[in-house]
C-alpha cells in the first residue's frame, strides 16, 4: 500500500515537471507562394520575359539554320575562299546564338538573376512571417518540404555545436569572427 502511494505521488510530481524536447516543424514554400498575389504578379512578369527571350533565342537559331540551308544550296557554286567565309559566318552566328542562350538561360544567367531579384521581397516577407511563427510556436527547427530533400530553413542557434567541435579539434574560434 505504501509502495503504491509512493509511486502515485512520484507519478504526479513527474507529470508536473515539464520535460524539454526540441520542436520541429515544416512549411511548404511552394504552397505559400501560390497563395500570395504578389508572387502571381511576379511569376506572370517573369513568364513574359522568358517568352520574349525564348523567341529571341529561337529567332537566332532560325537565322543560323537559314544560313546553313542557303550555304548547302550554293555550296557547289562557291569558290573555296567564299565557302570558307560562309562556314566562318555560320559558325560565328551559331556561337553568338549559343552565347546569348547561355547568357540568358545559363546557371547565372539573366533569367536566374531576374528571378532572384523579383523573388527577394516575397521570400523576405515569408521569412519574417516564419520568424514570428517560430517564436509563437517555440520551434527549434523548421524544414521546407518544397525543396528537394527537405531543406533546413530555420534553426535555433542554441542547437549549434560548431564551437564545441572546433574545440574538440583543438582549433580556436577567432573572437572577432561571429557566425
Amino acid at each position: 500500500m505504501k509502495k503504491s502511494i509512493f509511486f502515485l505521488i512520484l507519478g504526479i510530481l513527474c507529470m508536473g515537471q515539464r520535460t524539454y524536447a526540441q520542436k520541429f516543424g515544416y512549411i511548404d514554400t511552394e504552397f505559400i507562394t501560390s497563395k500570395m498575389p504578389e508572387f502571381q504578379k511576379v511569376q506572370a512578369a517573369l513568364d513574359v520575359k522568358t517568352k520574349a527571350w525564348l523567341k529571341e533565342v529561337s529567332d537566332k537559331q532560325e537565322a543560323v539554320a537559314l544560313l546553313e540551308k542557303e550555304f548547302h544550296l550554293e555550296e557547289l557554286l562557291l569558290t573555296d575562299e567564299l565557302r570558307q567565309q560562309r562556314i566562318a559566318a555560320i559558325k560565328s552566328k551559331d556561337q553568338d546564338a549559343k552565347a546569348f542562350q547561355e547568357k540568358v538561360f545559363g546557371e547565372e544567367g539573366e533569367l536566374f538573376k531576374a528571378k532572384q531579384n523579383a523573388m527577394k521581397p516575397i521570400l523576405d516577407e515569408i521569412s519574417k512571417a516564419l520568424e514570428r511563427v517560430v517564436r509563437q510556436k517555440r520551434l527549434d527547427f523548421v524544414f521546407d518540404k518544397a525543396n528537394d530533400g527537405l531543406a533546413l530553413i530555420y534553426t535555433n542557434p542554441i542547437h549549434d555545436y560548431s564551437d564545441y567541435v572546433l574545440e574538440e579539434l583543438g582549433l580556436e574560434l577567432d573572437p572577432n569572427l561571429k557566425k
